[in-house]
C-alpha cells in the first residue's frame, strides 16, 4: 500500500473546516488531529516527506471512527476514510502490526469453529466472574489499550453461538420461490443471538428455502484496521463459498456486513479475476432492512401503544443509503410510535472494536447519543447493526434509561415488545 498513489485526492482537501461540525471525535476532543482536514494535512506531509512514518502517527490514523460523516459534509466530497484506511495500511507495512490483531485477523477470523471456541473461553471468563479477576491483575491489557475498560460493555456472553443452535444448512420456508442464502455475521453469532432467531423467522416466512451459511467474518474488521491481505483473504473465501450454492439473494442482519459485502469489488482492485467473481455476486447481497422493506413483513405489536425511535448505522446510511426504508417499516406496524431521534445518523462511537483502544473518546461520542436518545422518551431504541446494539446497550445502562436497544428484525415479528 502507498499513499503516495492518493496524493490528488488527499490534495482535494480545500482546509474549509466543514468536516469539524460533523465530525463525532473533533466535537468530542477539539484537536486538529482529529478531524479530517488534520489526518488528510497528515498524509500530505508523509507524501511531500515533511513527516516521517513513527509511532507517533497511530493515534491520529487510528482514533478515526470511519463513519464517513466528514465526506458526507465535504464540498470536495473527498474519501477521508477510505484514505485513512489506506494511511494505516501504509503504517501497519512501515511500523509494525500488534500480535493480538494477527491471531485475530489470521487465526481466529478465517475460522468459524476457532472463532466459537474462542467465544465460548470468553463466554466462560465474562460469566463466570474469571475476567474481573483479570481485569485487576491487569493481563487485559495484550488484548488493547483500553480493554480493561471496555470489558463491561458487554454485559453477558451466550454460552452457544447461533450456529451451535441453529446449524448451517437448509431450512425449508412457507414462500414460494425465492432461495435465500442467510449470512451470519460475527456479532450476531457469538452475541446477539434473538436478532438471529427473529431474523430468520422472517426469512423463512418469505422464502422457499433458507441456508444458514457457514461463512466466515465478511472481512470488515481487518479492513477498518489497514490489514488489507487479511480482509482479501476473508473476503474470497465468503466468495468461493458462496458461488458454490445457487440463491436468488443472499441476506445479513448486520449493516456493517452488508455495506462491506457490497464493497467486495473495491477489496480486489486490481485483481481481474477476484474482482470478477465479487463483482457477479455483488448484486445478489441485501442488507436486512432493505429485505423487509422490499418483501413486506410485520407483526402487531400488541394492545399497548409503543414508542420507538431509530438509530442509524453508519454502515446503513452512509455506507448503503439506507434511511427511509427502516422508518417505512417501523411507522407502518400497528402499534408503533415512531418518533425521530435528533442527530439519529452520528455514529454511537462502536465503530467495531474502536473501544478497546479509545474507549474514553468512544464514551464520549457516545454519551451524546444517550442524551438524544434521552429525548424522545422512546420504549424501544431501535438499530440494524449488532456492533451498534452492543455500545448503545453499554450507553442505556450508564446514563440508567429505562430504554431497550434492539435489532429491527425484533421489532418487526413482535419479539420484543411481547417480551
Amino acid at each position: 500500500m502507498n499513499i503516495f498513489e492518493d496524493y490528488d485526492a488527499i490534495s482535494q482537501c480545500n482546509k474549509c473546516g466543514f468536516c469539524q461540525e460533523a465530525c463525532p471525535v473533533f466535537r468530542s476532543t477539539g484537536h486538529e488531529s482529529g478531524v479530517a482536514r488534520g489526518r488528510l494535512a497528515l498524509m500530505r506531509g508523509i507524501i511531500e516527506d515533511r513527516v516521517q512514518w513513527t509511532k507517533e502517527l497511530e493515534d491520529p490514523l487510528f482514533n478515526c471512527l470511519g463513519c464517513g460523516a466528514c465526506t458526507a459534509s465535504c464540498l470536495a466530497d473527498v474519501p477521508t476514510a477510505d484514505l485513512v484506511i489506506k494511511g494505516r495500511a501504509e503504517y501497519l507495512e512501515k511500523v509494525g502490526r500488534k500480535p493480538i490483531h494477527k491471531l485475530l485477523f489470521e487465526q481466529l477470523l478465517p475460522y468459524p469453529k476457532r472463532l466459537h471456541m474462542a467465544a465460548r473461553a470468553a463466554a466462560f471468563g465474562k460469566n463466570s466472574g474469571m475476567s474481573k479477576v483479570a481485569k485487576a491483575l491487569g493481563l487485559l491489557r495484550i488484548l488493547g489499550r483500553d480493554f480493561a475498560k471496555a470489558e463491561n460493555i458487554v454485559e453477558k456472553l451466550p454460552p452457544v453461538p447461533f450456529r451451535g443452535l441453529v446449524k448451517p444448512g437448509e431450512y425449508p420456508g412457507t414462500g414460494d420461490t425465492l432461495r435465500i442464502g442467510y449470512f451470519i455475521g460475527c456479532g450476531v453469532d457469538v452475541i446477539q443471538q434473538e436478532a438471529g432467531q427473529e431474523s430468520l423467522k422472517i426469512l423463512k416466512k418469505i422464502g422457499k428455502t433458507v441456508t444458514v451459511l457457514d461463512n466466515c467474518c465478511c472481512g470488515l474488521p481487518a479492513w477498518t484496521y489497514g490489514d488489507i491481505d487479511a480482509a482479501q483473504k476473508l473476503a474470497l473465501k465468503n466468495l468461493e463459498a458462496f458461488s458454490s450454492q445457487s440463491f436468488d439473494v443472499i441476506v445479513t442482519d448486520c449493516s456493517s456486513c452488508a455495506s462491506f459485502l457490497k464493497k467486495y469489488p473495491k477489496v480486489f482492485q486490481g485483481d481481474e479475476k477476484n474482482q470478477d467473481l465479487a463483482q457477479a455476486q455483488t448484486p445478489l447481497f441485501q442488507d436486512m432492512v432493505e429485505f423487509i422493506f422490499k418483501n413486506g413483513y410485520s407483526t402487531p405489536t400488541g394492545k399497548s401503544p409503543i414508542v420507538v425511535t431509530f438509530h442509524d448505522p453508519c454502515h446503513a446510511v452512509r455506507g448503503q443509503g439506507i434511511s427511509r426504508e427502516n422508518r417505512e417499516i417501523l411507522k407502518n406496524i400497528q402499534g408503533v410510535e415512531f418518533r425521530e431521534m435528533p442527530e439519529a445518523d452520528w455514529c454511537c462511537g462502536g465503530a467495531g472494536s474502536y473501544a478497546l483502544t479509545h474507549y474514553d473518546l468512544s464514551m464520549k461520542v457516545l454519551d451524546r447519543k444517550m442524551k438524544n436518545v434521552e429525548s424522545t422518551e422512546a420504549d424501544f431504541l431501535v438499530t440494524s447493526c449488532p456492533a451498534c446494539m452492543i455500545q448503545l446497550s453499554h450507553g442505556i445502562r450508564r446514563a440508567g434509561l429505562n430504554t431497550k436497544v434492539c435489532h429491527i428484525s425484533e421489532i418487526v415479528t413482535g419479539a420484543k415488545p411481547k417480551g
